[in-house]
């Protein structure tokens, strides 16, 4: 039975696409997955959609302007580096994303990645399983309401985090370029500030050209030697070599990691090998309510492209 409209899913992390499906019959729309996210593949894939929906792939401009029908590129995730978003906007193409899905889980995932760090559970986890049962192999813990947790950006996930922080007694910091505390009640304070007096620095803004690397060498100089990093939001915040080399000669306690740049990274680098390093698959973002309410939010806007209206988060208006 032949459908009216054909959506293009470069990429997916979970088992299936029944959902998706379902949706997309409301369009009478059928689903097309790519085997491959190369784009050679997705080019060749998108010349006969209407629609694209990617996770992680890259839409990239060549991909987009050989998709002469395409409506909507649809960003099954919050973030949209990986879209060739100005392309879109030149040839009337929407561009949507998800951008409240896993607030809650990405935020608890960073307390989690902080507690862990000013516990030491990854650094006594890794020793105890290796037979080492000593309480004394951790550098000192202190209490964490007399401690300092530095936000470097305040968007949903930030927002919801700093009530958590607050919870537990921690005093919070927070930058933004805009200075605003967006309603949070936060301490706002330059980037420089932030790093100097927080003993959890945690990374919640977008990533953009001007924000590739926004932690190098210099700003990891301003950190306290005591101080952890946290990354939640993008790899390329972090420029990983610099957090090695201050790694390497103790001018950082340590780090927490979710994100890399590239993405999967090679986790036979030293970075990710080091015991003072907490590392998770970009995982922070999962939970089986948060992939159901992204998945049926981006179908949606698919949908709601396909039947000429304007979808809901819309990013290129």
């Amino acid at each position: 039975m032949t459908t009216r409209f054909r959506v293009l899913m470069t990429d997916r992390a979970w088992p299936d696409t029944e959902l998706e499906r379902e949706i997309l019959r409301e369009a009478d729309a059928e689903l097309i997955e790519a085997p491959t996210t190369d784009e050679a593949t997705l080019i060749r894939l998108a010349q006969n959609v209407d629609a694209i929906a990617t996770n992680w792939a890259r839409v990239t401009e060549p991909v987009i302007r050989g998709c002469p029908g395409c409506r909507i590129v649809a960003r099954l995730g919050i973030g949209i580096d990986n879209i060739a978003v100005s392309v879109a906007t030149e040839l009337g193409i929407h561009v949507t994303n998800c951008p409240d899905y896993c607030v809650t889980e990405v935020s608890d995932h960073a307390l989690g990645l902080l507690l862990a760090c000013a516990r030491r559970i990854g650094f006594f986890h890794l020793r105890t399983k290796r037979g080492e049962y000593n309480l004394g192999a951790a550098t000192t813990m202190r209490r964490l309401s007399e401690q300092t947790a530095g936000l470097v950006g305040l968007g949903h996930i930030a927002r919801e985090l700093v009530p958590k922080l607050r919870a537990l007694g921690l005093k919070v910091l927070a930058y933004t370029p805009s200075g605003s505390d967006h309603g949070t009640g936060c301490q706002m304070v330059s980037l420089q500030d932030l790093l100097e007096q927080s003993d959890f620095i945690s990374l919640h803004a977008p990533y953009l050209p001007e924000t590739r690397h926004l932690i190098d060498a210099d700003q990891i100089r301003r950190m306290k030697p005591t101080a952890y990093l946290i990354n939640t939001s993008r790899g390329g915040l972090v420029d990983a070599a610099a957090l090695w080399t201050a790694l390497q000669e103790n001018r950082i306690a340590g780090a927490a990691l979710d994100v890399f740049d590239p993405e999967p990274p090679d986790l036979t680098d030293p970075l990710y090998c080091d015991e003072r390093v907490i590392v998770t698959p970009h995982a922070a973002f999962v939970s089986a309510e948060s992939l159901h309410e992204m998945r049926s939010q981006a179908m949606n806007q698919v949908v709601q492209a396909l039947r000429g209206e304007r979808p809901n988060n819309l990013i290129n208006a």
